[in-house]
């Protein structure tokens, strides 16, 4: 996905997309309205039950409108660690796509789809609700293979697909994992298309918090109007601090920011997460610092991973694979993800310690810093919830108690 903040510090996001691929008009023959699977070739294709459509709201309409700029695509595919990971997951997984029928939801300039039709694609649905669709046909055309890739402009939710599908591929992760819920019309598609024991990539994702220590960003931002030309202007403080600290922030830091081990706040399985899952995000957390230095904030990233789903249950109604994974109950800070195979897993990572990519990391500042000792203990709880004004909204409420101090943040990441 794209970020919405693409000009360092100013105050929040600025109005740039998130990560949902644009929807497409139907294709095909209509489903059988008895659901019955006709089978790929058939007569059509249907669950034995549909799951709910969310309707098209001017909030999607809008946020399809933003995915329409050429700038956002060439920023996303500039971006090589994660253009070159898909690439390489593709190409480790072309046994599984060879000959076999791949939607790519949110297709944007369709890059992914003649990635998978170059290892050996049957048909690629390269689905795109933004009017970018356009000119992913344009270059499906070009590169001679309008036969393979067919582009569907609409949305997930209303496209018709007339048969099963092997494979899932979507870049769908907006900042903080979740932002823009782009990640429910992967759901969305793979609980209406995708076959039993079908491919899903990526397959897994982690959220990731840790407190963060940035002094320089505070004294760029908030002790500069302690003297400006020798003129005292602190009366700006408590503004300079609203706007450089109301919304969430999306910057590069490096690993030496950071105070604490992350913690995890959500591991999601994409071959089983659910929709009403993803509507709110809570855990508790419990850091110790292993420095002394002032608490600026907090530190959000991720990572996913391409795995088959040989590793990940098919069932929704399977129990999650995955140890240790967010939920209420308190954890330590030291707490990492521990991979089902290590040794073998292809990950895109956002932490601060690796190559950075254009999700950067998202950081929730503080009002006032605190001063933290060694293996001072911070604690408190995250909240990620979508908002009820606009899904894609993110509203975030953190707690933080440290050095005998209990404060809340709130604050909407827009």
């Amino acid at each position: 996905m794209l970020p919405m903040n693409s000009g360092g510090y100013s105050n929040g996001y600025s109005h740039h997309p998130t990560t949902e691929k644009p929807h497409r008009q139907r294709r095909g023959g209509r489903r059988p309205r008895d659901g019955r699977d006709g089978g790929a070739g058939g007569g059509g294709w249907a669950r034995a039950s549909e799951p709910e459509r969310r309707p098209c709201t001017d909030f999607d309409k809008a946020y399809f409108q933003s995915y329409s700029h050429v700038g956002i695509h060439e920023e996303m595919i500039k971006d090589r660690v994660r253009t070159e990971t898909y690439k390489a997951a593709i190409t480790q997984h072309q046994n599984s796509i060879a000959g076999k029928v791949v939607v790519d939801v949110g297709c944007g300039t369709g890059i992914l789809s003649i990635f998978c039709a170059q290892v050996g694609a049957k048909r690629v649905y390269a689905v795109d609700a933004s009017e970018i669709a356009i000119q992913a046909s344009a270059v499906v055309k070009a590169n001679n293979l309008s036969d393979t890739v067919i582009v569907l402009h609409g949305r997930v939710e209303d496209v018709e697909i007339d048969e099963g599908v092997d494979v899932i591929i979507s870049e769908w992760m907006g900042y903080m994992l979740l932002y823009e819920s782009m990640l429910e019309s992967v759901i969305t598609a793979r609980d209406r298309w995708l076959k039993p024991g079908g491919l899903i990539l990526p397959s897994s994702a982690t959220l990731y918090m840790a407190p963060v220590t940035h002094t320089d960003r505070y004294r760029d931002s908030i002790d500069f109007w302690r003297n400006v030309y020798g003129i005292d202007m602190s009366a700006m403080l408590a503004l300079a601090k609203q706007c450089a600290f109301e919304e969430p922030s999306v910057e590069t830091i490096s690993g030496e920011n950071v105070l604490t081990w992350p913690h995890v706040v959500k591991q999601v399985d994409c071959y089983a997460v659910t929709i009403d899952e993803l509507k709110s995000v809570a855990t508790r957390y419990r850091f110790k610092s292993m420095m002394r230095a002032p608490l600026h904030g907090f530190a959000f990233w991720f990572d996913v991973e391409f795995n088959g789903p040989a590793i990940f249950p098919t069932s929704t109604d399977s129990p999650s694979l995955f140890i240790g994974s967010s939920s209420n109950n308190p954890v330590d800070g030291s707490q990492r993800k521990k991979r089902s195979n290590p040794n073998e897993a292809l990950v895109l990572s956002t932490a601060p310690e690796d190559p950075p990519t254009h999700w950067q990391q998202t950081l929730i500042y503080l009002y006032e810093p605190v001063d933290l000792e060694q293996d001072q203990l911070i604690e408190g709880s995250v909240t990620l919830s979508q908002s009820k004004e606009n899904p894609r909204f993110m509203n975030i409420r953190l707690e933080y108690a440290a050095g005998g101090r209990a404060f809340v943040k709130e604050s909407v990441m827009r």
